[in-house]
């Protein structure tokens, strides 16, 4: 609400969403007040109930605003959630889907939907963060929370995406990435959270990791309140789960000791120790709608983070030579989602290449794959026709293909992104296949995947360590030609920005944190100069990726066709 506040006290008319009409209320009253002292010509408009995630909400606002004749010439798209704060085998589907609706697609339907009042000259500011990536190469991991890296990488790449669809309509597309924000959920929510998780991992006294769970979601809320409060919900707490006092007592000062010494690391990597505040953010929303300077950055991802944030490399091509591996008498598992036959004869090298080598392909295709497509693989490879958006299907047909022996990968193909005009002119249904497609779908298989390595790991993730097991996600490639232009490649990188960031978030907790040798790896086909993808390049990058030499490799995208 800062950023509706600084631009009242500038002199604009605000209008306002949001699911809670008591805090809309409240400050619709505060802004109005605001407006009266400055006899502004300004109005505040309030729109409550409104989940940015739900198609129809938005979509009705939009066309109220429309039938009203109000215009729009700014739009902040900064609704978001926490997500799962919890590693990536533990995160419950159902909330990595939600956090992908709310961040994602609602910035994208919300923007869309925005067009039908905005004018020539109309500024869409969108606001992401700093974990993610604000260029393709610049990867932050952000462990416990995948949906959510992956959710902003996305945005950020949509951001430029929308700059290009939307020039012919003189509409300006900016994003930027505050890093940490003076807020009460931080404080109280996401770092606690995160320390909550570190102890569900490393155990706490004689608490098992689900016992420590169900504690934190008693305790946590606890964290800021008075002492007897405290001292009351701690008591409630124990008796209910049948626990001493004084066992929750040393969980909840062990949160909060982990949740400020988080805190204190973060603001170490700031020049001056300090983290943003909630009017520097807004201030920053305010300048960058400016007309000069919105021309001047239309496209770009403006970093306010300040936070000086050491990362690894993640990102890296293929060595030349790779040496071929042995898969005898081992089962690759390929899940297939192919786009065109170039996707299917991707698949099928791959699996050619596993059976010429000792090895067993077993093929598990889209049911939205095409007859034809189905019918080439099938009958080559041991395979069957499922639907990857059915969950407990995936995980009936994985533990199938356990009993047939040891499983060395599962190699998930996510296929092209299909041929479109815009991102901008596709309708809900179709803007949200393609987030199941690239994003929702390739988080199922590999959490599938990990259960299949690590049986009950989600609940106890003391049996990661030392686990071994490799997940290759083959991801959308870049488009080929001679001329291909920016807006082309920019649509297929918005889905290619969820997958980095998810990648790099997820290893990082399995190596670091779950002290695994499973390794979730992603691999992005194509160049930058429309190159044509090589088959043979992506097959020598799964060999590669199964042996051993890439156990410890800080990379974990690989590029197979960058090279000089």
């Amino acid at each position: 609400m800062t950023v509706a506040k600084k631009f009242v006290e500038n002199g604009a008319s605000v209008v306002i969403l949001g699911r809670r009409k008591e805090p809309l209320d409240s400050t619709s009253e505060m802004l109005t007040k605001i407006i009266n002292e400055k006899n502004s010509k300004g109005f505040v408009k309030i729109f409550s109930g409104v989940d940015v995630s739900d198609e129809k909400s938005v979509t009705e606002m939009f066309d109220a605003l429309k039938n009203e004749g109000i215009n729009i010439d700014v739009i902040v798209n900064n609704a978001g959630v926490s997500g799962p704060v919890t590693c990536f085998p533990h995160a419950p589907l159902e909330d990595f889907r939600s956090t992908v609706d709310i961040h994602l697609t609602g910035t994208f339907w919300t923007s869309v939907q925005a067009l039908k009042v905005m004018k020539e000259g109309g500024k869409i500011i969108t606001i992401s963060t700093f974990f993610a990536e604000e260029r393709p190469l610049e990867q932050r991991p952000y462990r416990f929370r995948g949906p959510y890296t992956a959710s902003q990488g996305a945005k950020n790449r949509l951001v430029e995406a929308m700059s290009w669809e939307l020039t012919e309509k003189g509409i300006i597309s900016i994003g930027t990435n505050p890093g940490p924000v003076h807020s009460d959920r931080i404080y109280k929510t996401v770092y606690p959270k995160a320390a909550s998780e570190f102890l569900r991992v490393s155990g706490f006294e004689d608490l098992t990791p689900a016992e420590v769970e169900a504690a934190n979601k008693e305790i946590v809320g606890l964290l800021g309140e008075d002492e007897d409060t405290i001292k009351n919900g701690i008591k409630a707490a124990a008796e209910k789960l049948g626990k001493q006092e004084s066992t929750f007592t040393n969980l909840l000062n062990k949160v909060q000791s982990i949740a400020e010494k988080i805190q204190k690391n973060t603001s170490t990597m700031i020049a001056d120790q300090q983290f943003l505040s909630q009017d520097q953010v807004a201030t920053t929303v305010l300048t960058l709608s400016d007309d000069q300077q919105a021309k001047i950055l239309n496209g770009k991802i403006i970093p306010g983070d300040r936070v000086f944030y050491p990362v690894r490399s993640h990102i890296t091509s293929v060595p030349e030579t790779v040496k071929q591996y042995d898969y005898s008498s081992k089962i690759a598992v390929l899940t297939i989602d192919a786009t065109d036959e170039e996707d299917a004869k991707k698949a099928e090298e791959i699996a050619t290449n596993v059976q010429a080598n000792g090895g067993q392909a077993i093929c598990f295709i889209s049911d939205k794959c095409s007859k034809e497509i189905q019918d080439s693989i099938g009958n080559k490879f041991h395979s069957h026709v499922i639907d990857f958006s059915n969950n407990e299907e995936i995980t009936r047909w994985f533990n199938t293909a356990k009993s047939k022996g040891d499983i060395e990968v599962f190699i998930h193909i996510t296929g092209k992104v299909p041929t479109i005009s815009k991102l901008t002119e596709l309708s809900r249904s179709e803007w949200d296949e393609l987030t199941d497609k690239f994003i929702n779908i390739p988080a199922t298989v590999s959490q599938n995947a990990m259960g299949i390595f690590v049986p009950n790991g989600s609940e106890d993730p003391r049996l990661f360590k030392d686990a071994k097991g490799r997940i290759v996600i083959i991801g959308p490639d870049l488009p080929h030609g001679k001329k291909i232009g920016g807006g082309e490649r920019a649509k297929v990188e918005v889905f290619r920005g969820a997958l980095r960031p998810f990648a790099t978030t997820i290893n990082q907790e399995l190596s670091d944190v779950l002290k695994s040798n499973v390794r979730t790896f992603l691999v992005l086909a194509g160049t930058v100069d429309g190159k044509e993808p090589n088959n043979a390049r992506i097959t020598d990058t799964v060999n590669y990726l199964i042996s051993d030499d890439s156990k410890s490799s800080a990379e974990v995208i690989f590029c197979p066709d960058e090279s000089r």
